[in-house]
């Protein structure tokens, strides 16, 4: 058995995706992956979690486990790589996020890919990466915080602004219910759009503002409830991007910011904490969107953009983890969303890492679409009192 450390980058990032999600699934198309290095004699993958740090007690969960045992010591294989996360798991309080989360690849090959090396540290280094916008500058462990009291419970929460400039949420209660509506923050009435996310990666919901003068703030939740002071994160020129925020970066455990601006280009804008968004790369050109929003759409691990046109069309702009989105045709995932005003992905709505979008439409409709089968199911609508609000995203 030999090791290649593009194949041990691609099963560690996994393993960073599978932990910062707090959901133990295999990649459904890792032998496909061009880092697979087109193997011709076979694959496998295994994944095992655990509490404690003790990675030589992964090899022995597989090892006792007649499927897992039969991928180590399938003689096909002949090239393997290893990924291996610690958190901050404990599982009195964080029970689906374990300590440790290990996940190794394992492909045969008629003859062994250039840069296939006896071990890690062999006499073939490892290939240099290009520096990227997605490279972070620290690394963040997924944070273990109580949010009982926080003004955002949950990914599964509706937050929106109502006619009075007032920050309304509804706490999600699971199976696509939700509680009655709380203010939860006031001025924001000139709001353009609003997206909540874990900005800081601390466990708390944050919420990020474009304003129609051109600013972005950022609202850092408090766990004691409502938020911090406002911190511009963009003082000018804003007003006409079309935005999106989430983990686009499959390295980074921050969210970061995607931008359409009005010639069609479409940029990537780091998170940097409280510091000014002043860096970017270029993802792509020739995009045709009003409204942007950022999901796994195809349960992949990676998330994907969905770009809604102007004639009500949404495609889809697969992501791969890097900054520029998979070169191939945008394929049409809905028609018919010309009136939808806001898109928000979702998490936890039916079950536990359920995904889905939750659309505010014409006629003071609020919709969930479910998403955790790797497409849109139908939807379903989300009753409450929304004349006159505007979903968060």
């Amino acid at each position: 058995m030999k090791y290649h450390a593009t194949v041990a980058a691609m099963a560690q990032e996994w393993s960073d995706s599978i932990a910062s999600r707090e959901v133990i699934e295999h990649r459904s198309s890792f032998w496909t992956d061009s880092r697979a290095l087109s193997p011709t004699n076979g694959a496998g993958e295994v994944i095992a979690v655990r509490w404690d740090r003790d990675a030589a007690q992964l090899v022995e969960w597989w090892k006792g486990s007649p499927a897992h045992n039969a991928i180590l010591k399938d003689p096909r294989f002949s090239v393997m790589g290893i990924g291996i996360t610690f958190t901050d798991g404990n599982w009195q309080t964080t029970p689906n996020r374990y300590t440790m989360w290990g996940v190794v690849d394992f492909f045969g090959y008629g003859t062994l890919p250039a840069g296939t090396t006896s071990s890690p540290g062999g006499s073939t280094a490892m290939p240099d990466q290009p520096a990227s916008m997605c490279d972070p500058l620290v690394r963040h462990m997924p944070p273990t915080t109580d949010l009982a009291a926080a003004a955002i419970k949950g990914p599964g929460d509706l937050v929106s602004v109502n006619s009075s400039g007032e920050l309304v949420s509804r706490p999600s209660l699971g199976n696509r219910g939700y509680g009655a509506q709380q203010v939860i923050g006031t001025g924001f009435g000139s709001a353009k759009e609003l997206f909540v996310t874990d900005w800081e990666r601390d466990g708390v919901f944050d919420v990020l503002v474009q304003w129609t003068d051109g600013r972005v703030t950022l609202h850092s939740g408090s766990a004691g409830g409502g938020f911090l002071p406002a911190v511009a994160l963009g003082q000018s020129g804003w007003a006409g991007m079309t935005l999106a925020v989430g983990g686009w970066c499959a390295n980074n455990r921050l969210p970061q910011l995607v931008a359409l601006d009005g010639s069609g280009n479409l940029w990537l804008y780091p998170n940097r904490g409280k510091t000014g968004l002043v860096e970017r790369t270029l993802m792509a050109s020739g995009v045709s969107a009003n409204r942007l929003a950022m999901a796994d759409y195809d349960g992949d691990g990676f998330q994907d953009l969905l770009a809604r046109q102007s004639d009500g069309y949404v495609r889809l702009f697969r992501g791969s983890g890097a900054p520029a989105p998979r070169v191939e045709t945008r394929t049409v995932v809905a028609s018919g969303w010309s009136d939808v005003t806001a898109i928000r992905p979702m998490r936890d709505v039916t079950g536990l890492n359920s995904t889905g979008l939750a659309l505010r439409r014409a006629g003071d409709v609020v919709q969930y679409w479910d998403l955790s089968t790797g497409t849109l199911a139908s939807p379903s609508s989300v009753t409450g009192a929304w004349a006159g609000q505007r979903l968060a995203q």
